[in-house]
């Protein structure tokens, strides 16, 4: 059976280690090996994803199946009309089954929950992820592209998906 909870810090360390497990994989060929390992550090450390929980609004969804974590999203408001999709992450092994689609419909259920007016969603994917097409599926749409300085010389050179919901 497919679930999904509200992650809480004590869940950080959870998170940290199925992004080691996806996030390397993902990236693999599209940015250096050198630049996820800082996005790693910068991103997942589980301090990050404490500062993240406590000070940042972000709020993480953990999906399962049959009892066994399957992957997580986070969303976090951005202002009044706006709220970014952070993450969106299914592990490799269960890739395919629907867990993406469903982390995607449960975090936007959350976002209507938490801000029931019409609002945008939006979501930077890298401009060579193949996930660009998973999310036009989904109905977002390319809305603008931007290269985003993240420090130590890496950029994130990311479009902007969005969507009202």
């Amino acid at each position: 059976m497919r679930e999904i909870r509200k992650a809480t810090t004590a869940d950080c360390r959870l998170i940290h280690h199925m992004a080691s497990e996806v996030f390397p994989r993902t990236y693999a060929g599209i940015i250096s090996p050198e630049q996820i390992a800082f996005m790693m550090d910068w991103m997942y450390s589980v301090s990050s994803l404490e500062s993240q929980m406590a000070e940042q609004h972000h709020t993480y969804l953990i999906a399962s199946e049959d009892g066994r974590e399957t992957g997580y999203v986070s969303v976090q408001p951005v202002d009044d009309d706006v709220w970014e999709l952070q993450k969106i992450y299914v592990l490799p092994w269960a890739q395919g089954s629907g867990t993406g689609r469903y982390l995607f419909e449960q975090a936007v259920k959350y976002v209507k929950e938490c801000h029931p007016a019409p609002l945008k969603m939006e979501l930077h994917v890298n401009r060579n992820n193949p996930a660009i097409g998973f999310y036009e599926h989904l109905g977002m749409h390319k809305d603008r592209e931007g290269d985003f300085d993240i420090g130590h010389g890496f950029y994130m050179n990311d479009y902007i998906m969005a969507m009202n919901i």
